[in-house]
């Protein structure tokens, strides 16, 4: 079958690549052209528009390129009608992707999204006009699909989370390696154990959380402190920060590396808050935003949790401390409980394990959306 996929970010690059994987196994004769970036392209898919060019972040730099964003939005039309794929696949990027979704169900294309718009968060208004253009919804987090059924009367399939697949490879390369390569090369020199930081990778984000973050390592003294940084921001941004830290070190493009060889962690809230879970390691989530944007997010978002380690498991498994909560004081209180209360790590590593069996669902997500992908375009979803 010939198939048409859109990623607009990274996190959708390694996704669908290991979606195109999939497809490609389950579906020898698979023809895919695609939006992507270099880990589709490894997959032998044409990729005929990088991800990186369609970064645009934040209100003023999305109107600033707005001739830009329409541009992509007319070609991409252009190429799909060109292309005369059997079904079209997106892959999250909903600014983006839901736009061209409502276009290509005008054209008659069969549309399949893969990796649902956070719309139970906010934009819930979204859904109305998703369900009537989106033929097949595959979703990455088990509480979705009962959130479609039940409030907008929309059946949707649950496959499981891909991140699981990308650490079980990414555990798998580095039991492999031999002798002294891999993590040690890339860790501080240091024989204390390790406390990670994951302040974010956007600018705003981190002056607000390393700071408070990194002022908890003079009262771990017996630990080294590392902060894995943003692949986007330079060097010299990070070093104001670290001045007048004796046990704090950096890392970067090595975060997995860290979180495997770390005893705790600091993560600040979105995706890392899972990928540290699914590692095993111990956390507390860090949001702080500035008032502004914090009391008008209070009143746009309707979820119990920020994290989705919590989320997923509708309890709190791990400790978060937000806005006015994330101070010096309290950081330092939750993490020597975290790391001091033995029955309080035995209780969290078993929520960490039940959590893994929620979104592994059966088999592994790429596996999983892939099969449901040729069932349904066979006829027999």
């Amino acid at each position: 079958m010939i198939y048409y996929i859109i990623a607009g970010e990274a996190s959708g690059d390694l996704h669908g690549s290991n979606l195109i994987k999939q497809l490609q196994t389950q579906d020898p004769s698979a023809e895919i052209r695609c939006w992507g970036g270099d880990l589709m392209q490894a997959t032998g898919a044409t990729v005929v528009k990088h991800y990186r060019d369609l970064a645009f972040m934040g209100f003023a730099e999305v109107i600033k390129n707005l001739p830009t964003i329409f541009g992509n939005l007319k070609w991409c039309k252009e190429d799909i009608l060109r292309f005369k794929p059997d079904a079209l696949i997106l892959i999250d990027y909903p600014g983006f992707n839901l736009r061209i979704a409502e276009w290509a169900k005008q054209q008659g294309l069969k549309v399949i999204y893969y990796i649902s718009p956070q719309v139970w968060a906010w934009k819930a208004s979204r859904v109305k006009k998703m369900k009537t253009c989106i033929d097949l919804m595959l979703c990455i987090l088990p509480f979705e699909k009962a959130y479609y059924r039940d409030n907008w009367n929309w059946e949707v399939d649950y496959v499981g989370h891909p991140l699981i697949e990308v650490i079980e490879d990414f555990k798998y390369s580095q039991s492999t390696k031999s002798g002294d390569q891999g993590n040690d090369e890339i860790l501080p020199d240091s024989n204390q154990p390790i406390i990670a930081l994951l302040p974010g990778s956007r600018k705003q984000e981190i002056a607000k959380k390393l700071p408070i973050m990194l002022s908890v390592a003079d009262y771990f003294t017996a630990y080294q402190f590392v902060v894995a940084k943003a692949p986007g921001q330079d060097d010299e941004f990070y070093a104001p920060f670290l001045t007048g830290h004796n046990n704090v070190s950096v890392v970067k493009n090595s975060t997995y590396e860290l979180l495997l060889k770390s005893s705790a962690a600091l993560v600040t809230s979105g995706t890392a808050t899972l990928e540290t879970a699914l590692f095993s390691v111990p956390e507390i989530v860090c949001y702080k935003g500035s008032s502004i944007s914090y009391q008008i997010a209070k009143r746009l978002i309707r979820i119990k949790y920020i994290s989705l380690v919590n989320l997923i498991m509708d309890k709190e498994v791990v400790k978060e401390l937000i806005q006015d909560e994330l101070n010096t004081k309290n950081l330092v209180a939750s993490l020597q409980e975290l790391m001091n209360n033995q029955e309080k790590q035995e209780q969290l590593q078993k929520e960490y394990t039940r959590l893994k069996e929620v979104l592994t669902a059966g088999g592994h997500a790429s596996e999983q959306a892939a099969a449901k992908i040729l069932l349904f375009l066979r006829g027999n979803h």
